[in-house]
């Protein structure tokens, strides 16, 4: 996808710099780089960037973008034994690496295990329902009489988890940074970008407030902005509708479903 912009990132970079293969030098931390990775747990991958992979795992997510990813190594965009790892290698490093549990989900802990009444549940719970109580995402793990045992710590709590990696390349230009970490939070790879006099400008595609990931994640997407380009001191979001030639091809938007607001 081509960014928007045209001249103005000539202030950012040769337009011939974009996502340089640098070899023969150690990343740090603050290096954007594309990275593929598959995670396992024992002999089950629970996170990859391979299609194929996870397609084969039974994890695939049809609305889930495959492929590379753009991370900014100290940023703790991956687990951070991962990106211990990372950091010090050379582009083009490959390798596999060990992640015990207090640098990847923490330890189990007995804390994160707490008894709840069935009456707070809207159907009966059984093993293996997965719930929500104030905020905190469990899973049922037992029912003793009125009265269900969740299990609030993450799923991989408690486990050594093994990566394998592959190091693309650095990546050098602002604009497709900031489109990587927008694909990174958002799985969206349809926002243009354009940065000028200190202003990135995102051009946002029609009725994208509708997509609850990015309304969630957006926020911390300007926040990265401004701590990691001490240039910008602007981020400007365009919404651009365009009126339809005929009545029949006018955009359509999504109804917003009505909810049932829960008694307190």
């Amino acid at each position: 996808m081509q960014a928007c912009g045209g001249p103005v990132r000539e202030a950012y970079r040769d337009r011939n710099a974009s996502a340089i293969k640098v070899i023969g030098m150690a990343l740090q931390e603050g290096d954007f780089i594309r990275l593929r990775y598959t995670g396992r747990a024992g002999e089950n991958i629970f996170d990859t960037t391979d299609e194929e992979n996870a397609k084969e795992e039974g994890i695939y997510n049809p609305r889930a973008e495959y492929g590379p990813v753009t991370v900014r190594l100290g940023s703790h965009h991956i687990i951070i034994g991962l990106e211990d790892e990372l950091i010090g290698k050379e582009v083009g490093a490959e390798g596999v690496v060990d992640v015990p549990p207090e640098k990847a989900f923490g330890a189990h802990e007995e804390e994160g295990m707490k008894s709840v009444p069935t009456s707070q549940f809207r159907e009966k719970p059984k093993r293996g329902t997965r719930i929500e109580v104030e905020g905190r995402e469990g899973v049922v793990i037992d029912v003793i009489g009125k009265r269900a045992v969740v299990d609030f710590n993450h799923p991989l709590a408690g486990k050594t988890l093994t990566y394998s990696y592959a190091i693309l390349e650095k990546v050098e230009d602002p604009v497709e940074q900031i489109q990587g970490l927008i694909k990174l939070f958002s799985g969206r790879t349809d926002i243009e970008i354009g940065i000028a006099d200190g202003v990135a400008e995102l051009a946002l595609p029609p009725a994208i407030a509708y997509d609850r990931r990015w309304m969630v994640w957006r926020g911390t997407l300007v926040r990265e902005i401004f701590e990691n380009y001490p240039d910008i001191n602007n981020v400007v979001m365009k919404e651009t509708i365009s009126r339809p030639a005929t009545q029949e091809n006018a955009p359509e938007f999504p109804e917003i479903e009505e909810t049932e607001e829960s008694e307190e």
